[in-house]
């Protein structure tokens, strides 16, 4: 009984230990809440917790914030627009921070991202404000603006 409990807790403390998928690292940092429920309203939740790779560059709740709420109501409303602004966040593959180099980037919605290194990473002039936040299917960089398709 004493070494099934054991196991039983090793177990626990193993699974817990792992690493989350980028949606529930995302959900757990919790400064995220208006990117994850627009990935909820596109549709893309599973998208993201599938297997990857996946690089994200995330908004912040703060980086909603500078949208303008009926331009935010709207997008969250149009499916296809939301699904569009939210893939272009997206890169394949796991970009840490030091393999990131200046120049363009295709993104999993098709155009291209421009990535500058001088004075901190941006992202079409987005900043970087966190890097390397790892999850079991890629990584996440915070930034501070929304990015939109040309």
């Amino acid at each position: 009984m004493k070494k099934l409990l054991l196991a039983t807790i090793i177990a626990t403390a193993a699974f817990s230990a792992q690493a989350k998928d980028i949606v529930d690292t995302a959900i757990g940092a919790g400064n995220f809440k208006t990117l994850t429920t627009a990935l909820q309203a596109a549709g893309l939740v599973d998208t993201l917790k599938g297997k990857g790779p996946f690089t994200v560059f995330a908004p912040t709740d703060e980086a909603f914030a500078k949208v303008p709420k009926a331009d935010l109501d709207a997008l969250l409303k149009d499916k296809a627009k939301l699904t569009s602004v939210l893939t272009y966040h997206v890169v394949p593959g796991k970009v840490m921070a030091k393999d990131i180099k200046a120049g363009k980037v295709k993104t999993v919605q098709g155009s291209e991202l421009t990535l500058a290194t001088a004075g901190g990473v941006t992202v079409d002039k987005a900043k970087v404000t966190a890097a390397d936040i790892v999850a079991d299917n890629g990584v996440i960089h915070v930034i501070d603006t929304v990015l939109m398709p040309k």
